[in-house]
C-alpha cells in the first residue's frame, strides 16, 4: 500500500527541532562528550569511534531504507537527489569519520540521545522528501538548489578539511591540546563547526523545506554553542592563542 504525506508529522517534527536548538541555546552548555565530558566521567563510556558509529547510523540507514522500500512512490528526482546529499553527509560521518578519528571515550548516556535525535531528524528528513516533497523539472536550474548544493559542497569540504587538520595535532593515545591552524582555523576556532552549519545552511535553501530549515536552526545552535565554548577553553589554555582569531564566524563572532 502506497504510503502519502501526513502534513502533521512534519509540522510536529520541525518545531520540536527548532524548540530543540532554542533550549540548548538557553541552557548555554555544550553536550557532555569530549572536552566537556568530565561530570560524566564516572559513567559507562564507549571508545569514540564506536559511540560515534551506532549515533550516526540511524540518519544513513533510515532514509536509505525509504528510498529503496518506496522508490516507486518518489516525488521526482530532484527530491531523490537532496535526499541523496543527506546521505552522502551521513555516510561520511558513519563509516568514514569514527574510523579516523582519535577523541575521547564517549558516554553512553551520550550516545543513547545522540542516537534518539539521529533516529528522529533521519525519520523526519527522509520522510519529508521521499513522500511529501513537490519540485517543478527545472528544480535543477533553480538559483535556490544551485547555491543550497553549492554551499552544501563547500560546506562539507571545509568540514571534512577541518577534521582532518584537527586529526594531525595529536598522535594516536594522545589526549594533549595543541592550537590548530590552517584552513578556516586562521580565522575561527570552530571551523568544523563552522563548515558542517554551511552544509545545513546549504541544504534547507537547496531543499525549501520546513524540516530541513528546522535542521539548520538547530545545527546553527548546537554547534555554535560548542565553537563558542572551544574558543574560550583556548583562549584559558594557551597564552599565544590568536588574538584576531574568532569563534565561529570570521572578524566577526
Amino acid at each position: 500500500m502506497p504510503v502519502h504525506c501526513q502534513q502533521s508529522p512534519v509540522l510536529a517534527g520541525s518545531a520540536a527541532l527548532a524548540a530543540l536548538g532554542a533550549l540548548v541555546l538557553y541552557s548555554r552548555e555544550p553536550s557532555g562528550y569530549g572536552k566537556y565530558s568530565g561530570s560524566l566521567a564516572a559513567a559507562p563510556h564507549l571508545p569514540a569511534g564506536a559511540a560515534w558509529f551506532l549515533q550516526e547510523l540511524p540518519s544513513f540507514v533510515l532514509p536509505v531504507g525509504m528510498l529503496l522500500r518506496q522508490a516507486s512512490s518518489l516525488s521526482g528526482p530532484p527530491a531523490t537527489v537532496l535526499l541523496g546529499l543527506f546521505c552522502a553527509h551521513y555516510f561520511q560521518r558513519t563509516f568514514v569519520y569514527p574510523f579516523l578519528m582519535r577523541g575521547r571515550p564517549f558516554p553512553v548516556a551520550v550516545l543513547f540521545k545522540g542516537f534518539v535525535f539521529c533516529t528522529g531528524n533521519g525519520l523526519l528528513q527522509g520522510y519529508y522528501l521521499t513522500y511529501c516533497a513537490e519540485y517543478p523539472a527545472e528544480w535543477y536550474t533553480d538559483i535556490r538548489f544551485i547555491m543550497g548544493v553549492f554551499l552544501f559542497i563547500l560546506g562539507m569540504g571545509i568540514n571534512i578539511h577541518s577534521d582532518y587538520v584537527l586529526r594531525q595535532l595529536r598522535k594516536p593515545g594522545e589526549v594533549i591540546y595543541q592550537i590548530p591552524q590552517g584552513g578556516l582555523f586562521t580565522y575561527v576556532s570552530g571551523a568544523n563547526f563552522l563548515g558542517e552549519i554551511i552544509e545545513w545552511i546549504g541544504y534547507a535553501l537547496a531543499t525549501w523545506s520546513l524540516p530541513a530549515l528546522a535542521f539548520a536552526f538547530f545545527s546553527l545552535c548546537f554547534l555554535g554553542l560548542r565553537a563558542f565554548h572551544h574558543h574560550r577553553f583556548y583562549l584559558k589554555i594557551f597564552e599565544n592563542y590568536p588574538k584576531f582569531r574568532k569563534a565561529l564566524i570570521p572578524f566577526i563572532f
